[in-house]
């Protein structure tokens, strides 16, 4: 049962009649006095410090503010999810070097610095948005890496869930910006080395399950003529498609809409306007997608499903920090403005086919 402390906290926001006791839970019947959004954020950050977790849910018609134990998060979920995308990046690494894993499934593990490359990209990204956020007091898992075993890379990338809610403008600005940042670094890099390795001796051909004909973006271009100056690129090593793969999340993120990283970025800066950016820009993505793709002739499949994706994510009104209020300063928004510029840079119209 919850502890009179615990009762004067809620009633600071909370105006409960009756307490009952439901499965394990506390359940208060009652109406708020404060805007959900800070009641939400208030008893947030005070139960979970209890190990305890609140939400607000309709019961029989009344109002009910729910109090139970969080549940801990499983840390081995995180572990056989990245052991399983170690497994399929490592697999689909191989088979860009030639290698029929059916046939000599003893020779898998020359995929696997493609593997550590690509987790490394992406996880970076994920990392950078799960330090900023626990440096902001917001709550969120570790990194849950998503394996796929089939081409191109043999992962669907990774995730983070932030299960409390974002203090500031500001807090919600470093947040969003921080993934696409750090991740993007990482890329450079681990691009920058790619290209200064050898091509796979065995090519794929055209039909082949590893075979992709890539756009590269300027980005990609300038790192190639500094750390090897006069590369034809007619085929590039597997390492350096992992620092390409990376450039692209990294288009794909920043657009601003939604939940995406670059909704957030946009939400921090530009408020409640950010919501007519998330309803425009999608139905300009997907027309775009229609268009290269059945008038142009162009691979344009993938903005099709990009546009669609991110019409429904887009759909809804983005959740507003708890305190909503100023704006996030000359420092942020110049971080703003190079992290839209790097990411002008990483786009191609047409990146696979």
């Amino acid at each position: 049962m919850l502890e009179p402390a615990d009762l004067d906290e809620v009633r600071k926001v909370f105006n409960f009649y009756d307490v009952k006791e439901d499965g394990g839970a506390d359940v208060l019947y009652g109406e708020p006095i404060a805007d959900i959004n800070v009641l939400h954020g208030t008893l947030y950050a005070y139960f979970s410090q209890r190990k305890k977790e609140v939400t607000l849910e309709r019961r029989h018609g009344e109002i009910a503010l729910v109090v139970k134990n969080a549940r801990a998060d499983n840390l081995w979920i995180n572990v056989a999810l990245a052991v399983a995308t170690l497994i399929t990046t490592t697999l689909v690494g191989a088979m860009m070097y030639g290698v029929n894993i059916f046939q000599d499934p003893q020779l898998s593990y020359l995929g696997l610095p493609f593997s550590l490359a690509i987790m490394l990209v992406l996880g970076s990204h994920e990392l950078g948005h799960y330090i900023v956020s626990r440096k902001n007091g917001i709550d969120a898992t570790l990194p849950y890496f998503i394996p796929f075993p089939m081409p191109p890379i043999g992962t669907m990338g990774a995730v983070i869930r932030q299960k409390g809610p974002v203090p500031s403008r500001k807090a919600l600005f470093d947040v969003g910006i921080s993934g696409p940042l750090v991740g993007l670094t990482v890329a450079m890099i681990i691009t920058a080395i790619g290209l200064m390795l050898p091509a796979p001796a065995i090519q794929a051909q055209p039909g082949d399950l590893t075979y992709f004909q890539i756009q590269t973006p300027a980005l990609f271009d300038a790192i190639a003529g500094i750390v090897h100056p006069g590369l034809s690129m007619q085929s590039i090593s597997p390492i350096a498609f992992a620092g390409w793969v990376g450039m692209l999340v990294t288009v794909l993120n920043m657009l601003p809409i939604g939940q995406l990283d670059g909704g957030h970025v946009a939400r921090s800066i530009l408020g409640r306007r950010s919501d007519i950016l998330s309803k425009i820009l999608p139905v300009v993505i997907l027309f775009f997608g229609v268009y290269s793709t059945f008038v142009m002739g162009m691979p344009g499949e993938m903005w099709i499903f990009w546009g669609l994706l991110t019409y429904v994510m887009g759909s809804g009104e983005h959740p507003k920090p708890l305190d909503d209020t100023g704006n996030i300063g000359l420092l942020r928004a110049t971080i703003a403005i190079i992290g839209f510029g790097l990411t002008i840079l990483c786009f191609t119209p047409f990146p696979i086919a």
